[in-house]
């Protein structure tokens, strides 16, 4: 790949009756020589020039010569050699092969260098950044927030405009921060907070800013383009052992990059899987835009799992802070550093994996300090991007399910890093990466009161999950899940479970929903390699007799497929939970809407509903498709004219194992003495649940699950009954009512 004639063609001379000295960002001698070279040619033998601070090495500069420039007036022109990787398939990256490779190609030392540039010229590159003049950077330092001296701050901004230079000739995917903590530290207003928080707290100055400096070695992320291009590398080969492509649409893409023009730009995925962070990762990699800044706790900054992250653009946090001023003081300076610069983020709203498949409750702490900055004017506006990344099946379930029956999560070691990559050895289809609607921050905040706990941040939290889920695509998986799951674990054969497959797939047409390839589930004979491959990768079983071949469920299968029609089922659950009312006795529209109003509160902590006039009209809408004058036919024909006319309830499966799950929560909290203390109380919910399913009181196997019963604790949590026990007996009740308005079968 040719080097770009803008990219080389550089202006070397600066405006008339200024004279003109060029700041070389050099490493090397060899590096020197060549920019040298270049002047002599393009210039003249009697350039100026001075040598700065390396951008690579941090050190290197000639400081006495920089500031005899900076006391007098000059146009200042920074100068660097660009060296690049050899050209494969059109794309000049680092490829993993490279690791075998003495240094990185783009950072030549000694003979590398030389060789470089004799043999391969077209590698080398010379490049001129954007000039300015003394007198402007004097006066832009004399407004800035910077305390180490001009010398600094003019390095600094020599570094960057170079940097934008040098992307024109790379790509955006190595826009990265460069000593990022040297620039935090040298800030005014960040020490004299640390100095504030210290001696409110009886701190020595001194010590208070050597330990926030070690914090910000601890949180900080440290990106190297050459990691981030050999793990991008090493990612495309992880992840195909496993799974064929990752799928999305490049529209969406492109329409991210243009956001991310004007705007910090904060990526919220679905966390479902530990590949999640890998996958966009190389999304946006394949697609040349920066890697991202990513949230990570610490549990994570194992060796070697943390150094490769942190190269490759994670930051890690840690789970507790509260009570530590400083460390949130050093954090918050982070942030800042990152939105100002418009550097793009990305972290997991709901913390860690979801167990359940279903999106969890979010998580408020990073957004506060997101708005903390955008309140503060560290940028115009903050775009957030929910991002849904879906599989159509996931390595990580198996794990789950045992999680869900009672065994600890495994911790992250290494151990636990090569089993991870040994599981990947089966087939599990393909990723499916999908964009949300963006929020602007600023319109949902402005004005408005926003700590950490503030309802305007749980509003645009829950905003966020919601759009994931709406931009969430239908896996054939799914449908098959759920078509199985409806059975109970009963065996059928594939013109049963085909034809179950043919009503969801009318329901998801008419709503218009995307889903994710077009296998045709309606036909027997293609459900059917589907099914073997549930049963090959240990998600559903089969037998064969008499040239008839059936699949079923056992209980742990259940509670595995579930996991996959989780994913989707916020799709139903409007229609399912408008049955419920219905089936409940709802006299006119105004009363099925206050029925599921009170289911969505019984609902709250399993799905994002959308604001209560919002929801109304959803409902609306979504009745509409199926049975178009809905209201008369409740006012006149009551409720079981309107179920009538929708057809087969959703509600058994899509609503009636969570209500089982719930069930046993609150059978259990309404017999429970003393403290609930969690971990014992979930214990005593397992137990309760397998003696119901033993004696047939549940119908489902995936009710047996202790992910299901944390949400029905967190509602009763909600509703002071841990504390209080006398709504206890009420609140199972209402349970037993909701069940007995999603079992009927039609």
């Amino acid at each position: 790949m040719a080097v770009p004639r803008k990219a080389v063609d550089n202006n070397l001379r600066g405006p008339a009756g200024l004279p003109t000295v060029h700041l070389l960002d050099v490493s090397t001698g060899l590096e020197e020589r060549i920019l040298r070279s270049w002047l002599s040619r393009k210039v003249g033998p009697g350039a100026r020039t001075v040598r700065i601070s390396s951008s690579r090495r941090g050190r290197g500069g000639d400081d006495d010569a920089l500031e005899q420039v900076l006391a007098g007036e000059a146009w200042l022109i920074p100068l660097r050699v660009v060296w690049m990787a050899p050209e494969r398939n059109g794309n000049r990256s680092v490829d993993w092969t490279d690791i075998f490779k003495p240094g990185d190609p783009r950072d030549p030392r000694g003979l590398r260098a030389w060789w470089t540039l004799i043999f391969k010229p077209s590698r080398v590159a010379r490049i001129a950044g954007a000039g300015a003049a003394v007198s402007d950077l004097r006066r832009a330092y004399g407004q800035a927030d910077d305390i180490d001296g001009l010398p600094a701050f003019v390095t600094r901004r020599a570094w960057r405009a170079l940097d934008v230079r040098e992307r024109e000739i790379l790509g955006n995917r190595y826009k990265v921060p460069r000593f990022v903590p040297e620039a935090i530290l040298s800030r005014r207003s960040f020490r004299e907070s640390i100095v504030s928080a210290a001696r409110e707290r009886g701190v020595d100055d001194e010590a208070a800013m050597r330990l926030a400096e070690r914090h910000l070695d601890e949180i900080a992320a440290t990106h190297s383009p050459y990691v981030i291009d050999i793990i991008a590398n090493l990612i495309h080969a992880l992840y195909r052992q496993g799974y064929g492509r990752i799928r999305y649409h490049s529209d969406e893409v492109r329409r991210i990059a243009e956001l991310g023009r004007d705007h910090p730009v904060v990526f919220l995925p679905s966390h479902r899987s530990n590949l999640d962070r890998l996958t966009l990762q190389y999304l946006l990699w394949e697609n040349d835009l920066p890697a991202n800044h990513t949230a990570g706790g610490n549990n994570l900054d194992f060796f070697p799992v943390g150094p490769l992250m942190r190269r490759t653009g994670v930051f890690f946090i840690r789970r507790s802070f509260k009570d530590d001023e400083i460390y949130k003081r050093v954090l918050r300076a982070y942030i800042d550093f990152l939105i100002e610069k418009r550097f793009t983020l990305e972290w997991y709203m709901e913390g860690g994996r979801s167990r359940s498949g279903r999106l969890a409750p979010p998580r408020f702490g990073l957004l506060h300090y997101v708005n903390d900055s955008l309140s503060r004017g560290k940028a115009d506006d903050v775009m957030l991007v929910p991002v849904s990344i879906a599989y159509d099946q996931i390595q990580d379930v198996p794990d789950y399910t045992r999680e869900a029956q009672g065994r600890a999560k495994e911790k992250e070691s290494i151990r636990w890093l090569f089993k991870a990559v040994r599981s990947l050895r089966k087939r599990y289809g393909d990723i499916h990466v999908r964009f949300g609607e963006p929020i602007s921050l600023k319109s949902m905040t402005s004005g408005a009161e926003t700590d950490e706990e503030s309802i305007v941040l749980q509003k645009v939290a829950f905003e966020a999950m919601r759009r994931i889920g709406e931009a969430t695509p239908i896996t054939p998986i799914s449908v098959l899940s759920i078509a199985l799951l409806a059975e109970r674990g009963t065996a059928r054969d594939a013109d049963h479970l085909a034809a179950s497959c043919s009503r969801l797939l009318d329901f998801i047409e008419k709503r218009s929903l995307e889903m994710t390839e077009d296998t045709d589930l309606r036909d027997p004979k293609a459900l059917e390699g589907l099914l073997d491959w549930l049963v090959e990768t240990g998600g559903a079983s089969s037998h064969e007799a008499g040239g008839r071949r059936v699949y079923w469920l056992d209980d742990t299968q259940m509670i595995q497929l579930s996991y996959y029609r989780n994913v989707v089922l916020h799709f139903f659950v409007p229609r399912a939970m408008a049955e419920m009312a219905l089936a409940s006795g709802a006299k006119d529209p105004e009363d099925l809407v206050d029925r599921m109003l009170a289911l969505r509160d019984l609902l709250k902590f399993e799905f994002f509903f959308a604001e209560r006039e919002q929801f109304a009209r959803e409902i609306d809408a979504d009745l509409a498709l199926d049975c178009p004058d809905w209201r008369a036919v409740l006012v006149d024909r009551g409720p079981d004219g309107v179920l009538e006319a929708l057809g087969k309830r959703l509600s058994p499966w899509a609503l009636l194992p969570i209500l089982d799950a719930y069930q046993v929560v609150g059978n259990e909290l309404e017999e429970w003495k003393g403290e609930v203390v969690e971990k014992k109380f979930l214990a005593a919910c397992l137990a309760r649940a397998r003696l119901y399913r033993l004696e047939g009181r549940l119908i489902h196997g995936e009710s047996v699950s202790q992910v299901a019963f944390k949400s029905a604790l967190k509602l009763a949590e909600n509703r002071g009954l841990l504390d209080d026990p006398s709504g206890r007996a009420a609140f199972a009740e209402e349970l037993r009512q909701a069940r007995r308005s999603a079992a009927v079968d039609v």
